[in-house]
This record gives structure tokens, sequence and C-alpha cells, in this order.
């Protein structure tokens, strides 16, 4: 998951402690915050690849972008999985699948 969101938000965890177990990220304006699921929880954790998403999951991260097609196109180099909901503006917004599953969206910033 680290890894994932380095490349997704360009950007280096700036915490310097508890690094095998906490990654900080400095957003655009935002901190956002991965930490390592206890063990015993983990273990009763399954992942899929390619990750199913959790659409029933109570939060969405919400990534603010200057132009949503560009970064789409950046992301799917990457290989992240994307795709566009019927009801959304493809120019405006679009969701996207990370390593376990959360669905998050990049939408324009001027929106």
């Amino acid at each position: 998951m680290k890894n994932f969101y380095q490349q997704m938000l360009r950007a280096q965890p700036v915490n310097t402690d508890w690094t095998d177990v906490w990654a900080l990220f400095e957003a655009g304006g935002a901190r956002f915050a991965l930490h390592a699921i206890p063990t015993e929880i983990a273990r009763n954790i399954e992942i899929s690849s390619p990750p199913e998403p959790r659409e029933s999951s109570p939060v969405k991260l919400v990534f603010a972008v200057e132009n949503v097609p560009e970064e789409r196109k950046r992301l799917e180099a990457l290989g992240i999985a994307l795709f566009h909901r019927p009801w959304q503006n493809p120019a405006r917004e679009c969701e996207g699948v990370d390593p376990e599953g959360n669905i998050f969206q990049i939408t324009s910033v001027s929106s």
C-alpha cells in the first residue's frame, strides 16, 4: 500500500518514526496516513489480485487534481485499475481501486 500511494500521489512518506508500520503523506494541503493492520486482524483479510472493489465500504478517498483526463492516463500507465461510473463526467472525475480493494476517486480541482 505504501508503494502504491507513493506512486499515485508522487510523494514520499514524511514520517521518520515507525516507518515499518506507518506512512504519513503530505497530499496537497491534507495529510494522508497508512498504518499496518495488526497481525491477528490481517490474517483474516483476503486480498485478491486484481483487487475486488469494496463497494460497501463507508469510506472513499477523494483526490483533487488539475486535469482528470491526464491524471487518468498517468494512473493507467502505472497499472492502476480505474473505472468510470455512468453518472460521472469523465472530464471531471473517475474512480479506481487500490491493492486492498479500497475505492478512491480523482476529481477536478474546480468541481
